[in-house]
């Protein structure tokens, strides 16, 4: 397999098209989707794919598919994607996952997030990644501390305006050590 991102436990990979059933199950569950606007259907996800292999193509980076060496079974995403989206701190590039419900507790969010901090610092020399979780996300900004993001503000979302009950945010920002 060729992955863009190993760990001790997980590939980070381009996605490929035995991905979006697993992926479809996982943006329909309510659980997982919690904290984002609405579960995503068939289309959604299979769109959603696109784009994240259009973002590999024009940037040289996405939100990765992630599975485990182990088994080779795709447990989500994580990764890192430009956001243009309009706020003081835009454009830049974010860091971000999303799990299935089985995969949670384990550490694997941390595990790929750290070492796409490590991809986009030392190979990418990006000198700054955010993140961005919605109020209550506790386990993502749990990972967003874990991997040595520092919290900027709180701050009201543009894309989430009309989903009151997601917003604010918190901005996290990782710079790397020169």
């Amino acid at each position: 397999m060729n992955y863009f991102i190993q760990t001790e436990r997980l590939g980070l990979r381009n996605w490929e098209e035995s991905d979006i059933i697993p992926f479809a199950k996982m943006c329909a569950d309510k659980i997982v989707m919690e904290h984002f606007p609405a579960v995503l259907s068939l289309k959604e996800t299979t769109d959603l794919i696109t784009r994240f292999k259009k973002h590999l193509q024009d940037y040289g980076y996405t939100y990765y598919a992630v599975e485990t060496l182990n088994t080779h079974e795709f447990i989500g995403f994580t990764g890192i994607a430009m956001q243009t989206w309009e706020s003081d701190f835009t454009p830049a590039v974010d860091i971000g996952w999303r799990l299935k419900q089985s995969a949670w507790g384990k550490g694997y969010a941390t595990e790929a997030a750290k070492a796409c901090l490590t991809y986009a610092s030392e190979i990418l020399k990006l000198e700054e990644i955010i993140s961005v979780c919605t109020f209550h996300n506790i386990p993502s900004e749990n990972v967003m501390q874990k991997i040595g993001m520092q919290f900027v503000k709180e701050f009201e979302h543009p894309k989430l305006i009309e989903y009151p009950k997601l917003n604010p945010c918190k901005l996290y920002i990782f710079r790397p050590k020169k």
